[in-house]
């Protein structure tokens, strides 16, 4: 996992996804055609951290008059990366992103003065509450949000990792998913293993990844194996049912995005105790 450049331990996490590891599966393959024809996203809605990348998310039942939502990892947050088990919740804090506009150049500045959620149990994720609607962001920038798409995401699907930070994109395909994949303290659930194609570095940590076909987010960008080694910090290994360890080195992997919908209800307020919502509660 890496957040940032800075190559230190504590801070060399997850995310840099520098991805040239395994075989297109076939379903991967059955999915070629349409990701040629498919159109790469854009820029528009991403954002860019100090240390990491994210974008401006609108759920199902958002509205224009909505605070609006940045997604991004659970292990991007200033104040540190949350322990195992741990879960934050609707946390003063004070945070800038860099709005980008679709051909990747800086539309302005947006603020956060909470985190609604963030967690790095069972997935690795942060949801900051702006201070600004979508509404407001719209009139002053001209800018959309992402919409986060309800759905599991495909085997197969083309899909485009997005970097605000870098103002770059990498485009590969769903390869499968991880039953659990383990890397250090941390275990997420679900996990989407990227095919070989997606490239990513430092600094891609919390990019939304973009099924191609539908323009939706189906996950955030969060972590690869980088040495070889076995469920260590900055290399994550597979853990199936049955309790069997697997190794894919230089393998990338991002966190599914499908189950933050029903965590928020009327408002875009978070909403833990909706029988439908099964994020890590505190």
């Amino acid at each position: 996992m890496k957040r940032s450049l800075v190559s230190t331990l504590a801070a060399a996490l997850f995310g840099a996804a520098a991805l040239a590891g395994i075989a297109t599966s076939p379903a991967a393959a059955q999915e070629a055609p349409a990701k040629a024809k498919a159109k790469t996203p854009t820029f528009e809605g991403t954002v860019a951290l100090s240390n990491c990348s994210g974008s401006v998310v609108k759920l199902k039942g958002s509205k224009a008059t909505d605070k609006a939502l940045v997604l991004s990892n659970g292990h991007c947050l200033q104040e540190g990366m949350p322990g195992a088990g741990e879960v934050v919740v609707n946390k003063k804090t004070s945070r800038d992103f860099t709005l980008l506009k679709a051909d990747g150049s800086d539309a302005g500045k947006i603020h956060s003065d909470k985190i609604a959620y963030a967690t790095m149990t069972d997935t690795d994720i942060s949801l900051y509450e702006t201070t600004s609607t979508y509404k407001d962001i719209k009139k002053k920038y001209g800018i959309d949000a992402l919409k986060l798409d309800p759905q599991h995401p495909r085997q197969g699907r083309a899909i485009t990792v997005v970097s605000g930070y870098w103002k770059e994109t990498f485009g590969c395909a769903v390869d499968g998913f991880a039953y659990r994949l383990k890397e250090a303290d941390w275990t997420w659930k679900d996990s989407i293993r990227y095919t070989m194609d997606c490239q990513t570095k430092g600094g891609t940590s919390g990019s939304p990844v973009v099924d191609n076909k539908t323009g939706k987010v189906v996950g955030v960008n969060n972590t690869h194996n980088e040495d070889g080694e076995e469920c260590t910090l900055n290399n994550p290994c597979e853990v199936d049912k049955n309790g069997e360890v697997t190794v894919r080195h230089l393998n990338a992997y991002g966190q599914q995005t499908y189950l933050i919908t029903p965590c928020f209800g009327k408002g875009n307020k978070l909403d833990l105790d909706n029988p439908r919502c099964v994020l890590p509660k505190p």
